[in-house]
């Protein structure tokens, strides 16, 4: 494979969080998307906190090390996560801390994963997706961050608040159902409600979808245009590549940002209902 497909990388914009405590899975388990108990050494599922109204406010994977959950979160959001989470602690036996000795890496292809890493596991939302590691200090990664953006955004994998909007996102517009970031058997889980009725009543009328184009793409939140109306804003974005939200008729013909041409290329792992919900 060559360096773009098989790389791995320290991402310097993810931190740690570490929930320790015998009550530790059951807290977790009614504050978040998806299904806590199945996280196991080698195994992390990612999953999203949500508003009482079933809005996005983050993100994260976590991962288990037999003693801890350990949250791999968006850096700027993690004392923002630490201030929630001990808002809902009340009785349980649990503690939150920041654990800023450890590192998140990424790796896709071949590379290898670095070896001395404290949690490992397969990144849960697509096998070509990769694997991502907690690690200690020292280990060097073969790339950087920005070949695990172009990475990711050739896979139209969302990152965080660079392409969701806090309070605003529901999840299923985000490719949170297909991406296995949300559990429909665990039960209730703040914001579960709306959540649940978003997909049984087929209630979406946008998504955040690829993007491409024939020159860099314009910054986030450019107004996005089509037959004289907005139709979406860009979101993140590398070189030709990038995505944007926007609603569901307008996926299937060029967008416009002035002078600019787009057009919407839904990843292959989308299930895109029809603008009537069918």
């Amino acid at each position: 494979m060559t360096q773009e497909n098989a790389c791995s990388a320290l991402l310097p914009h993810r931190a740690v969080l570490a929930v320790t405590g015998e009550d530790r899975v059951t807290f977790l388990q009614g504050l978040v998307s998806n299904d806590v108990t199945l996280t196991a050494p080698g195994q992390a599922i990612w999953a999203a906190m949500l508003t009482p109204q079933g809005k996005w406010i983050a993100d994260f994977f976590i991962f288990s090390d037999g003693q801890r959950l350990l949250l791999d979160v968006e850096a700027t959001q993690a004392a923002m996560l630490i201030q929630k989470l001990s808002r809902f602690r009340l009785r349980a036996r649990v503690a939150i801390s920041a654990e800023s000795d450890l590192h998140v890496h990424a790796g896709w292809g071949s590379a290898p994963i670095p070896a001395g890493s404290v949690c490992v596991a397969p990144d849960p939302r697509l096998p070509e997706a990769g694997w991502r590691a907690l690690t200690g200090a020292g280990i060097l990664p073969e790339g950087d961050a920005a070949a695990y953006d172009t990475h990711r955004l050739s896979l139209g994998l969302p990152d965080g608040s660079a392409d969701l909007e806090a309070e605003k996102t529901v999840l299923l517009e985000a490719g949170f159902d297909e991406l296995n970031g949300i559990s429909w058997t665990k039960g209730c889980y703040m914001g579960q409600e709306l959540t649940a009725r978003t997909r049984y009543r087929g209630l979406l009328k946008r998504r955040l979808v690829p993007v491409t184009g024939h020159a860099p793409l314009p910054p986030r939140e450019t107004p996005l245009m089509q037959d004289g109306k907005e139709v979406g804003t860009m979101r993140s974005s590398r070189g030709k590549t990038g995505l944007a939200i926007l609603r569901l008729e307008a996926l299937h013909a060029p967008v416009q940002a002035g002078d600019q041409s787009l057009t919407p290329a839904p990843a292959p792992w989308m299930r895109l209902a029809q603008p009537d919900g069918t």
